[in-house]
């Protein structure tokens, strides 16, 4: 089965926008575990506007399934990691002013730059991964760079199957079956929904974790979180 880690930065948000503590991550956190998830998600960025650094050091007593940690490895970011010890750490170029996730890793240019911090966060004990587009080319990168797992961004393909190109998902099973190959393991994440996400987990051969965010939550106000956990784990079986 495919593992169900949730991302909890939409709850910072909502938190964040009236200044208070409500909702609490933390208690979210511990809920959604209740739930079934098998992975708690967090993407602090430079300037906190969703998920503080500080959450990092709250929701780590808590976490009794994964820990995955994202983010781009500036220093303040390697500080906060190395400091919590997570059970994944994804490495995700951002720019600091996206507004979200909008690009993979060129594993060839900066081959160098991620060998130097995967090594040091596996030196540590802490499993890693690489957000990457799906390109054969950017895989045979990744592999070079040591990391343990690759994140597929699939934010191209909820695109296509939204707007009913089933073919969408051929990239994808490429970079999966290379991936197997090279023995990378592999996570996804980005615009997986409640839609598609049944037709990408039976598509992709060894698919490890996927991690959703904005669209369970936006589900969640509808059907409600403890509802929307169980389908979600029921189409990743």
């Amino acid at each position: 089965m495919t593992k169900l880690s949730v991302n909890i930065n939409k709850i910072a948000t909502l938190r964040n926008s009236r200044g208070g503590d409500v909702p609490n991550v933390v208690q979210f956190a511990m809920d959604v575990q209740r739930f079934g998830a098998q992975g708690i998600t967090i993407h602090p960025r430079p300037d906190e506007r969703h998920i503080r650094y500080q959450d990092a050091y709250d929701l780590k007593p808590i976490i009794t399934t994964e820990f995955n940690i994202e983010g781009n490895p500036i220093p303040k970011f390697i500080d906060l990691v190395l400091d919590t010890k997570p059970t994944q750490v994804t490495l995700v170029p951002d720019a600091e002013d996206a507004i979200t996730s909008n690009a993979g890793w060129d594993t060839i240019k900066h081959k160098s730059f991620l060998q130097e911090v995967i090594k040091e966060f596996k030196n540590n004990g802490i499993r890693t991964s690489i957000f990457v587009d799906p390109d054969l080319h950017q895989i045979e990168g990744a592999k070079e760079t040591g990391t343990d797992r690759i994140e597929l961004y699939t934010e191209a393909y909820a695109h296509q199957y939204k707007i009913g190109n089933k073919n969408g998902i051929e990239p994808y099973m490429e970079c999966a079956g290379l991936a197997n190959t090279l023995q990378l393991g592999i996570n996804a994440g980005h615009d997986l929904s409640l839609d598609n996400i049944q037709f990408f987990k039976e598509n992709i051969t060894g698919l490890l974790e996927v991690s959703i965010g904005h669209a369970l939550v936006a589900e969640s106000l509808y059907l409600g979180i403890e509802n929307v956990v169980q389908m979600y784990l029921h189409k990743l079986r």
